[in-house]
């Protein structure tokens, strides 16, 4: 992988949770200072992380040094939550990739930025750009494509990106893969904001229900996914895991 200078430092308060800088704030806050970067014209780089993706940097070393050098790192899963209050440096709620993202568009919209997507099937992302207009009139779609693209084609979109300039920049290819293709690419681009959004472009076509609010409000959002997707198990059981590592560091760090 490309080895480029460190991207950003974390500008906001931050919790670090096994070697992982966490942002410290709402969700709201979240949103507007990115927002406010947008506005000034800067380049930052989310990554929206749960307790998978952290114990996902232990296996691949490559991965947490992305990571570690992106511009903000945000709790999204409410084991991060967990992990923070038993490291008695609370984290105050969850700040999630996708209401990042619907945040962001939302402002978009109001203020006529763009936004160019990348992920999903062609047939998903079409389904998805259409509800996105829909719903946030003001905001324009300067391009997307889907995610399945070889080497030859990731540069046309590299140079595509550049060459549009926009304000945002929501990447959909799952873990690592989305972190990766931002890291190897980021330091050809002037401007903008750029995320990973895992599988959002699916609930964004309305091919993918969210979890329903109440399950949301009460941080159950994993279990209906569990339900709906019982090929998860596998994934979640990263949780129980990484809570035992976190709680393990603290003995460590408390009997020196």
């Amino acid at each position: 992988m490309q080895n480029t200078a460190k991207i950003n430092i974390q500008d906001e308060q931050s919790v670090e949770i096994l070697d992982v800088p966490f942002v410290k704030a709402t969700q709201n806050q979240f949103i507007e200072t990115l927002h406010t970067h947008v506005k000034r014209k800067e380049k930052k780089f989310v990554i929206t992380a749960n307790p998978e993706i952290v114990m996902q940097t232990f296996k691949d070393e490559s991965f947490k040094q992305i990571v570690q050098q992106s511009s903000y790192v945000t709790p999204d899963g409410i084991g991060i939550i967990i992990a923070s209050k038993m490291l008695k440096k609370p984290i105050p709620e969850r700040v999630t990739g996708f209401e990042t993202m619907i945040g962001l568009l939302e402002r978009a919209g109001k203020n006529h930025h763009s936004v160019y997507f990348i992920g999903a099937k062609d047939t998903t992302m079409k389904k998805a750009v259409k509800n996105v207009h829909a719903r946030f009139p003001g905001l324009r779609v300067v391009g997307f494509r889907n995610g399945y693209f070889s080497n030859k084609e990731s540069k046309k979109i590299r140079d595509d990106i550049k060459q549009l300039q926009p304000d945002m920049v929501f990447v959909g290819l799952g873990c690592p893969r989305q972190e990766k293709w931002i890291f190897e690419n980021f330091s050809h681009f002037q401007k903008g904001i750029f995320m990973g959004v895992g599988g959002s472009f699916d609930v964004l076509s309305g091919e993918v229900a969210r979890a329903p609010h109440l399950m949301r409000k009460l941080h159950l959002e994993w279990f209906y996914r569990l339900l709906s997707q019982p090929w998860r198990l596998k994934r979640m059981l990263e949780i129980p895991k990484f809570l035992l590592k976190v709680f393990k560091e603290k003995i460590a760090t408390s009997t020196h």
